[in-house]
């Protein structure tokens, strides 16, 4: 039978960030902590899609998503740079 290891890692959190991620987690009915390890898991080991569509708009606007790994600039979507 495999071992189970579990390690401990404690992170400082600024006041700020603290507060945001405790609003985050009671809007959404769950505990601090909980939030920032489901945060955590998403961006470093992918995103496992739990998103539930609520109607047939949301269904639409899943299926048509693709994550294209890029993030456009700011600078990219401004009116001045479709006449560059």
């Amino acid at each position: 039978m495999p071992a189970i290891w579990e390690t401990i890692m404690v992170i400082t959190l600024s006041p700020e960030l603290e507060t945001a991620i405790s609003e985050a987690a009671q809007q959404r009915g769950l505990s601090p902590e909980g939030l920032a390890l489901t945060v955590l898991r998403e961006r470093f080991l992918g995103a496992v899609s739990a998103l539930k569509p609520q109607d047939e708009w949301e269904r639409g606007l899943l299926a048509a998503a693709r994550n294209c790994g890029v993030s456009l600039p700011d600078s990219a979507l401004s009116s001045e740079a479709l006449y560059d």
